[in-house]
């Protein structure tokens, strides 16, 4: 298998009605027929900027300002490894046209994922698409006012993404618990996944976050297409079962050293993204992480960050 690692560069262009434009790769390439974000390979002694306005240029006949970076996705194929850096392009002029022959599409961005994609591309749509923090909620204690308080704070900070852990609490209370949550969230537009029984996710109208033993030991998907399933990942065997079973994304780590596990190391954001090669699914880092680490996450193919102190309590 190639070692080589190819460098590419790619753009997330946007027209006045907010719509992204994709790009159909053509019959003589590897992939033919799928559509991704509009670049190319960045060429020797290139910055990534210089290279995607060139391909764009030589792509689509428009001339662009390149804008913030969006995600780097390391991705490993059978026969070559790529490293795909997405930038947003801030401004651009002209008139997009495929200038080798390939199709476009301008496309809404909740309608991204209805269009076929190289593996690589996958975690690009998601990373416009959803959320970059991933709260998992600590332990109520004795107190659940208190801290359904704390719970309604993290909301009107912005988190929109919550996994409820509520470990050791008797299952009328955790039922309570979460109906609450659903509640709650439902009223901020965030998404709620339940670290229980599925039965009880469900019942409540929440998603399934599995602990990394219940993806083990998940033979199928457990809940229908449509209810948000996510999963704990440690290793290379936990990503490839949670693709196994078609979970929406998971989360990896620990990445850093975290409170909970003094002076026990994290996996490093090298080995992350060594792992994020194997895998197309959305990946959270976890481990050690706060909102002040989402670039980071980022440039090593992170969704974003999970995490429960840092969300939960940032003062």
């Amino acid at each position: 298998m190639s070692e080589r690692v190819i460098e590419v560069v790619a753009g997330v262009i946007t027209d006045k009605r907010g719509r992204v434009l994709l790009s159909r790769r053509t019959p003589n390439r590897d992939m033919p027929g799928l559509w991704e974000f509009p670049g190319g390979k960045r060429e020797h002694g290139e910055t990534s900027e210089a290279a995607l306005a060139r391909e764009l240029d030589e792509e689509l006949g428009i001339r662009v300002t390149v804008g913030a970076p969006l995600i780097v996705v390391p991705q490993r194929y059978p026969a070559k490894r790529l490293r795909l850096d997405v930038r947003h392009v801030a401004h651009w002029e002209g008139v997009a046209r495929g200038r080798e022959g390939q199709a476009l599409a301008w496309v809404a961005p909740d309608k991204l994922g209805r269009y076929s994609m190289p593996p690589a591309d996958l975690p690009v749509v998601a990373a416009l698409q959803t959320p970059d923090r991933y709260l998992v909620t600590p332990p109520p204690g004795d107190d659940d006012a208190a801290w359904l308080q704390s719970f309604d704070a993290a909301l009107r900070r912005g988190v929109r993404r919550v996994q409820l852990r509520l470990p050791g609490i008797p299952g009328d209370r955790q039922e309570a618990l979460l109906r609450e949550a659903q509640i709650r969230c439902r009223l901020h537009g965030a998404q709620l996944l339940f670290n229980g029984p599925v039965d009880v996710a469900l019942a409540a109208g929440a998603g399934v976050h599995l602990a990394s033993a219940a993806l083990q030991a998940c033979t199928m998907r457990p809940v229908p297409a449509g209810i948000p399933l996510a999963a704990s990942c440690h290793h290379a065997g936990d990503l490839a079962h949670a693709v196994a079973i078609d979970c929406d994304f998971v989360v990896l780590g620990p990445v850093a050293e975290t409170a909970s596990h003094p002076g026990e190391p994290g996996i490093g954001w090298s080995e992350f993204a060594r792992l994020r090669e194997t895998c197309a699914l959305p990946i959270y880092a976890i481990g050690g992480m706060a909102p002040a680490d989402i670039p980071e996450a980022r440039r090593h193919g992170a969704q974003g960050i999970a995490a429960i102190r840092s969300l939960w309590s940032p003062d």
